[in-house]
C-alpha cells in the first residue's frame, strides 16, 4: 500500500523565535534551506507521484530542494489561522491568559481577511485533504507528499487516525522533518515520525524551539 509522506518545511526567523506563524509569508533561513535540502536522501527509495504543497513560500521552497516534482498547491494545506495571535509567542499569550492552550481554547479573533481558526476549522480542511489523497492511494501505486506546516499536519494526522482534530496536540513536530502515514491490517497507523539526517543542521531541526508553530 502506499504511504502518505508528510514534510514540515525547513526553519524560518518565526520558527527561531517561537512566534504564530500562520498567514505571515516567511522565506527559510539559511538553516532552513540545509534543511530542505537534507530531505532529498530520506526521499529517494519512495516513488511519490504527486506531492501537495502549501501556497506559503516556506513550504514550496522546502519541496523544491527536497527535490519533489509533480507539484501542485493546495490552500488547504496552508498553517492554522492564528488570527489575533499571529505573530505572537505563547509565553506572550500566557502573560494575560496563564492557562491558554490553543489546541481547546482556540485563539482570538483577527481582521476580517484573518479571523482565526479552531482546531474543528482546521480539521475540516484536513479532512478535504485526506479525501483527495485516499483517492489517489492506491495498493502498488506511489506515495503522495503533503509539504506544509507544524499545526496543520499535526491535525491532518489527528484525522487520518479517527482521532479528534485536537488530538493533534499528542505529535510533535520538528522543522525540516519526514513522518509517514500507512496502513497495518487494514487500520491506520503512523509508519514513522519526525526523520531527519543525523548532520549539524539535525540538532536545530529538532530543538524544542524548532518544533512549534508555523
Amino acid at each position: 500500500m502506499s504511504e502518505l509522506i508528510l514534510i514540515r518545511h525547513g526553519e524560518t526567523a518565526w520558527t527561531l523565535s517561537g512566534q504564530h506563524t500562520g498567514h505571515t509569508d516567511l522565506p527559510l533561513t539559511a538553516r532552513g534551506e540545509d534543511q530542505a535540502r537534507a530531505l532529498v536522501p530520506l526521499l529517494a527509495d519512495r516513488r511519490i507521484t504527486l506531492a501537495l504543497v502549501s501556497p506559503y513560500q516556506r513550504a514550496r521552497r522546502t519541496a523544491e530542494l527536497a527535490g519533489l516534482t509533480s507539484t501542485r498547491v493546495t490552500d488547504d494545506l496552508r498553517e492554522w489561522d492564528y488570527g489575533g495571535y499571529e505573530g505572537l509567542t505563547t509565553a506572550e499569550i500566557h502573560r494575560t491568559l496563564p492557562h491558554w492552550d490553543m489546541w481547546t481554547d482556540g485563539v482570538a479573533p483577527g481582521p476580517a481577511e484573518h479571523p482565526g481558526e479552531s482546531a474543528f476549522d482546521v480539521g475540516e480542511r484536513a479532512d478535504r485533504v485526506l479525501a483527495e489523497v485516499r483517492e489517489a492511494l492506491s495498493p502498488g501505486g506511489g506515495d503522495i507528499a503533503l509539504v506544509a506546516h507544524s499545526h496543520v499536519l499535526r491535525v491532518l494526522t489527528a484525522r487520518y487516525l479517527g482521532l479528534a482534530p485536537a488530538a493533534g496536540a499528542l505529535f510533535q513536530l520538528a522543522t525540516g522533518t519526514v513522518s509517514s502515514l500507512g496502513t497495518e491490517h487494514g487500520r491506520p497507523v503512523i509508519t514513522g515520525w519526525n526523520l531527519a539526517l543525523p548532520a549539524r543542521f539535525t540538532d536545530a531541526a529538532t530543538s524544542p524551539d524548532l518544533a512549534g508553530t508555523g
